[in-house]
């Protein structure tokens, strides 16, 4: 069968309960994720200006915060949300749509990861969270958690990063079409048209995969991050193959690794109980007990 590459973005196989009309992520089926419509709450949206665009998110919870990024190209918020359901009652969660996704605006620059971190930076700052956040992030979300760390070292405390690990430009491919996608789930782009601030989704998805078409992620990001990383990744991952998950390992400087047995991009979805595990006890552990893992070299003796 053929593979169908977007970029970082949520393709969520079944879980096992039935499904909901109040929301859904890609590809959802007939499995449910939460009662609680992530990226679409009305109750408690908000939007923050950044630069050129408005950015739309929702605040949960109370203790340490922690700022979700979701999944790009076809991801929301609620693909995460069991996850999410777990984490608001010990944390204040920060759970944006990012630029061009959801309610969120697209705006009219160009896309960078300048621009992805500044967006993520504007919605923290219009909270009046200044202390450093942990950062729960998904493929895109996860790789702008890294830049976050890198160009601003001092708002970031801790990064759980799911399905994101050294990248070759190239790897992705420089257009979609949206028409195609459609038909993947028509219920799930039905859904998400009517809470879209515009109808240029085509012309986001071209200006998004071009950008990541052309992306390498490599030791001149990895090596700059300092804060604790947990990798978490799916043995059978084809958007963030495994042995690149090992490669970022060994270039980070504090990090640990979760393999996923038998999940795929969306290991959250695909073995949500060792995901949850690995995230819970990441995020609540004391900083000072998050100490780098060993790295040992290939045959090493050490």
């Amino acid at each position: 069968m053929k593979k169908i590459f977007l970029t970082c973005v949520t393709a969520a196989l079944l879980l096992t309960s039935s499904t909901t009309d109040a929301a859904r992520y890609f590809m959802q089926g007939d499995s449910q994720g939460s009662a609680t419509p992530y990226g679409d709450n009305a109750q408690v949206g908000k939007y923050v200006i950044s630069d050129d665009a408005k950015i739309y998110c929702e605040v949960y919870g109370a203790g340490e915060p922690i700022l979700i990024l979701h999944g790009g190209g076809v991801g929301t918020p609620y693909e995460l949300g069991k996850i999410l359901d777990e984490l608001r009652s010990t944390h204040k969660l920060i759970v944006m749509s990012t630029r061009g996704h959801g309610r969120s605006e697209i705006g009219h620059s160009p896309l960078t990861f300048k621009q992805k971190v500044d967006d993520a930076l504007a919605v923290l700052d219009a909270l009046k969270i200044s202390k450093p956040v942990q950062i729960l992030g998904f493929s895109d979300g996860a790789y702008t958690a890294y830049e976050i760390a890198k160009q601003h070292p001092e708002r970031v405390e801790r990064i759980a990063a799911i399905g994101a690990g050294t990248l070759t430009a190239g790897f992705f491919p420089s257009e979609i079409n949206l028409a195609e996608l459609e038909k993947l789930d028509e219920k799930f782009f039905a859904e998400q048209k009517a809470i879209r601030p515009d109808d240029r989704w085509q012309e986001f998805l071209s200006s998004y995969m071009k950008f990541w078409h052309g992306q390498s992620v490599g030791a001149e990001t990895f090596g700059k991050i300092k804060c604790p990383v947990l990798l978490i990744v799916g043995d059978e991952d084809d958007h963030a193959p495994v042995v690149t998950v090992l490669e970022a390992h060994q270039l980070l400087a504090n990090s640990r690794l979760c393999v996923v047995p038998k999940a795929w991009h969306t290991a959250f979805l695909d073995n949500f109980d060792v995901t949850a595990t690995a995230i819970r006890q990441f995020v609540n552990a004391p900083l000072e007990t998050l100490s780098p893992a060993k790295k040992v070299a290939l045959n090493s003796k050490a």
